[in-house]
C-alpha cells in the first residue's frame, strides 16, 4: 500500500489543475465544509496505512489461499478510497460552481451598476450640453446669418442712411454684416431722428430713411413709400430705485398728461414724477404718444434728442420715468410692465404688448437706387438678415 500517499498527491494535483482547489478563495459556500471532506479523507487514508504497516510486520507464511485473501481486501480498500476521492472531488466541483455564480452574479450586479452610472451621467451630459446650446443660439444664428450675407455676389459703392436712433442698434448690425461681405462697399448712418431722416429721403440727401413709425398720410402724398423691416416694443422705464412694478396704459397716460404727479399713487414710495421724453418728430414720441393718447398733451420735464440720452437721465433721476426702444434698453433702468405684461420680443411678436411701433425703411417711388443701395435693401428685408434683427433686440418681419 506504499502507493497510496502517491495516489492522494497526484489526486490533489488533477483537483488544483481543474481550478478546483485554487477556486476555494473566490467562493461564498462555507469553507468548513471543504475542510470536512479533506480530514474525513484523510482519516481513512491514515487508518489504511496503519493496517497495512501492521500487516507488513508479520512474518506471513501464506498459502496461496491467504494471498488471495489479502488481495481481495487491498482491492476492497482501494474502493473505498477511490469513493472517498470522488466523493470529496464532487463536494469541492460543487463549491467551485457555488463561488462562480456568485462571482457570475457579483459581477452582473456590478455591470449593471456601471452601466446606471454611465446612463446617469450621459443624461447630466445631454442636459448641460442643452443648456450651453440654448444660451449660445441667438450668437450662432447671428454668425450664420453673416454668412449667408457672404454669400451674395459683393458689389462696391455706397450706401447712405439717415434717421431714428432707436434703430440704431439693428442699423448698425446690418451695415456691419453688409460690408463685411462687400469690402468695397461702404455703409453711413446718420442719426438725426425719423422726421429728419423722412425729410432727408424726401430732399435726395439720403439712399434709405430710417423711422421708428409708420409714415403719415400726407408723408405718402409725397411720394415716399415705407417697407416694415422688424417690429419694436416702447419700453417704459424708471430709475432701478423705484418700487413701481407694472402700470396700466391709463395710468401712464395721466403720469404723462400731469394728472399723476407722484409714485405713490401708483403704489411708489411718496415722491415727484420727472417726466422725460423725446424731441418732436421724434419716432419713438411720435408712437409712444400715439398709443396712449397723448399727443401733444404731454408735460415734458426734459425733451432729449437721442434714446440712449433718455436712458442715461432716467437711471441718473430716482424719481424720472422714460420711454425708449426696447432694442436699445439696458440694465442700467428697470423696465416696467404694461397691463401686466413685460415688454419682451416675444410679446412683441405676439401682439400682447400694447406698446410697440414699426422699424421702417423709407425710400422715394420712382427714384432708382444705386447698385449698392438696392442691395443693402434686398439683404436686410430677406430672411437672412433676420436673425441678426433679431440678435439686436428686435422682431424681424421677414422670417
Amino acid at each position: 500500500m506504499r502507493w497510496m500517499p502517491v495516489y492522494l498527491l497526484q489526486l490533489m494535483e488533477f483537483l488544483d489543475g481543474r481550478g478546483a482547489v485554487g477556486a476555494i478563495g473566490d467562493i461564498t459556500c462555507p469553507w468548513w465544509l471543504f475542510l470536512f471532506f479533506y480530514i474525513d479523507l484523510t482519516y481513512h487514508c491514515f487508518l489504511i496505512l496503519q493496517r497495512d504497516n501492521k500487516i507488513s510486520g508479520v512474518k506471513r507464511k501464506q498459502n496461496k489461499h491467504n494471498k488471495m485473501g489479502r488481495n481481495r481486501k487491498e482491492v476492497f480498500i482501494m474502493r473505498k478510497m477511490i469513493t472517498m476521492a470522488v466523493t470529496a472531488a464532487l463536494a469541492i466541483s460543487t463549491l467551485t460552481a457555488c463561488g462562480k455564480t456568485d462571482k457570475k452574479e457579483t459581477t452582473a450586479s456590478t455591470a449593471a451598476t456601471t452601466a446606471s452610472t454611465a446612463s446617469t451621467a450621459a443624461t447630466t451630459a445631454s442636459t448641460e450640453a442643452k443648456t450651453e446650446a440654448k444660451a449660445e443660439a441667438k450668437d450662432t444664428s447671428a454668425a450664420a446669418a453673416e454668412s449667408k450675407a457672404d454669400a451674395q455676389t459683393p458689389v462696391s459703392g455706397s450706401v447712405a442712411t439717415d434717421g431714428s436712433t432707436s434703430m440704431e442698434k439693428v442699423i448698425g448690425a446690418l451695415g456691419e454684416a453688409f460690408t463685411k461681405a462687400n469690402p468695397d462697399a461702404t455703409f453711413t448712418y446718420n442719426p438725426t431722428g425719423s422726421g429728419s431722416g423722412i425729410t432727408a429721403v424726401s430732399e435726395g440727401r439720403c439712399d434709405i430713411g430710417l423711422s421708428s413709425r409708420a409714415l403719415k398720410d400726407e408723408e405718402k402724398s409725397q411720394g415716399l413709400v415705407e417697407t416694415t423691416l422688424a417690429l419694436d416694443g416702447i419700453a417704459i422705464i424708471v430709475n432701478k430705485e423705484n418700487t413701481v412694478e407694472d402700470l396700466s396704459l391709463d395710468d401712464i397716460a395721466k403720469i404723462y398728461t400731469g394728472e399723476i404727479t407722484n409714485w405713490s399713487e401708483v403704489g411708489g414710495e411718496d415722491a415727484d414724477i420727472v417726466l422725460i421724453g423725446r424731441e418732436a418728430g421724434s419716432g419713438t414720441r411720435d408712437g409712444f404718444e400715439s398709443i396712449t393718447g397723448t399727443s401733444d398733451s404731454c408735460k415734458y420735464r426734459q425733451e432729449l434728442t437721442s434714446t440712449g440720452d433718455v436712458i442715461t437721465t432716467v437711471s441718473s433721476n430716482p424719481g424720472a420715468i422714460g420711454y425708449a426702444s426696447l432694442a436699445a434698453v439696458k440694465d442700467t433702468v428697470k423696465k416696467v410692465s404694461v397691463d401686466g405684461v413685460g415688454a419682451t420680443e416675444e410679446t412683441v411678436k405676439d401682439g400682447s404688448y400694447k406698446v410697440q411701433r414699426p422699424f421702417v425703411l423709407v425710400t422715394k417711388d420712382g427714384t432708382e437706387l444705386s447698385e449698392a443701395a438696392q442691395a443693402f435693401f434686398n439683404y436686410v428685408t430677406s430672411k437672412d438678415a433676420a436673425d441678426i434683427i433679431s440678435a439686436a433686440g428686435a422682431v424681424p418681419v421677414a422670417e
